[in-house]
């Protein structure tokens, strides 16, 4: 996390630099995000029913949106702040079996990209970097299926900050910019805890997406 933080700071320390050396410009990205987490499952006794959570492969649909500058021609510097909506599923399996529902949940996020870029040509691009991600809400899904089934509200279930990377290819075709993504992260997005300690029940799962995004930059 020190070093996402760091290398942060000196990529916008540099970002002056560009700007005054390199050429800038500056845009809006909107597009979709095709997100999932994986990580450990979530067993939970309640009297003499067993409820586990397990990770469902399919991916949710969510939008992403917001506004990059990019500073240098060939090799640049592009930050980013976005809205982006991310999530997933998780399946309920009530006794090994007998009764199973799916639970849809969904973030709210701040997102800032940070990333560092190569342009092939007039057209391609390859780009890659670290984004950290800010929680500003959720649809409380996730929550309140754990809530149930452990009858208690959970301190948390999501982390309020979470870092991982982003790399993927660009094609600029005029003033229109077309961006293909994938994120991971570094730390977990869910971790559930409660306040009793002897009875405290723990899973944590990353996240990771694919984004495909339209651009236009003035």
């Amino acid at each position: 996390m020190k070093k996402i933080i760091t290398l942060a700071f000196v990529s916008l320390m540099s970002a002056s630099t560009f700007a005054q050396t390199k050429a800038f410009t500056a845009g809006l990205r909107l597009g979709a995000n095709l997100s999932q987490v994986r990580g450990n499952d979530l067993s939970i006794t309640a009297g003499n029913t067993v409820f586990n959570f397990r990770n469902n492969d399919n991916r949710a649909v969510g939008f992403t949106g917001g506004v990059f500058l990019r500073f240098g021609r060939t090799f640049f510097l592009q930050p980013e702040i976005l809205l982006s909506q991310k999530g997933g599923r998780y399946d309920i399996i009530e006794n090994n079996g007998n009764n199973t529902k799916t639970v849809d949940f969904r973030m709210t996020n701040l997102d800032f990209p940070l990333l560092v870029g190569v342009k092939i040509g007039d057209v391609f691009r390859i780009n890659a970097g670290p984004i950290a991600t800010f929680r500003i809400g959720d649809n409380g899904n996730l929550g309140d299926a754990i809530a149930d089934a452990r009858g208690e509200d959970a301190d948390q279930v999501f982390n309020k900050a979470v870092f991982g990377y982003q790399a993927g290819i660009g094609f600029d075709i005029s003033k229109l910019n077309f961006d293909l993504r994938y994120e991971g992260n570094i730390n977990d997005v869910i971790n559930v805890k409660y306040k009793d300690a002897e009875t405290a029940s723990k899973f944590a799962s990353k996240g990771n997406l694919f984004q495909a995004t339209i651009g236009f930059h003035f």
